[in-house]
């Protein structure tokens, strides 16, 4: 769980200090205004996929199984090669030579420490709340779910921890207040985020 937790730590780093105009959750086509090449993106050029690994990561590692965190590493790869190809493709044609400038000098996926830039964005609080409610609530969902199959089986009946079940329970109220901020206030919009 700490791992996924500090996966999670890594989203918040990067979200945070997400400048105006950089490629968000889109689903449908490939957005940028501007080249991000400080902060997280000065040591490796998909941050957010690695951050996501280390997430997955964690939860892979609870079943105690080297070879499946082999496994999913490889399916991981796999996947989200594509994806990144695809991101850059666009980045490439968008910013010419200075995606060649920066991706020549930062890793696709493994961080180069030495090539650090701080960032010029300040941090946001706000930003990081009303994007990443979703992932929070998704890893405390999961360990809930792995503690109650794995107390279930090994008990031979269905069991619930009672902490487990009150830290989700917490996790959810964050989750459902967050999400109604979101969706029907502006409490957690930020102007130019």
């Amino acid at each position: 769980m700490v791992i996924s937790f500090a996966g999670l730590i890594l989203r918040v780093l990067i979200v945070g200090r997400a400048p105006i105009g950089t490629s968000g959750r889109n689903t449908r086509e490939q957005a940028a205004n501007t080249l991000t090449t400080t902060g997280m993106y000065s040591i490796v050029r998909h941050p957010l996929y690695l951050a996501n690994y280390i997430i997955i990561i964690g939860f892979v590692m609870e079943f105690h199984v080297w070879w499946l965190v082999l496994l999913i590493t490889c399916i991981y790869a796999l996947y989200y090669e594509r994806i990144m190809l695809a991101e850059e493709a666009f980045l490439r044609t968008r910013f010419d030579g200075a995606f060649e400038q920066w991706a020549a000098v930062t890793p696709a996926f493994i961080p180069k420490f030495r090539g650090w830039i701080p960032s010029q964005v300040p941090f946001c609080w706000r930003t990081v709340l009303q994007r990443e409610y979703n992932a929070f609530f998704l890893i405390i969902a999961v360990f809930f779910l792995l503690d109650l199959i794995g107390d279930s089986i090994t008990e031979g009946h269905f069991k619930i921890d009672v902490r487990w079940f009150a830290i989700f329970v917490v996790g959810f109220v964050i989750f459902a207040t967050l999400r109604t901020l979101k969706k029907r206030t502006r409490l957690l919009t930020v102007a130019g985020r």
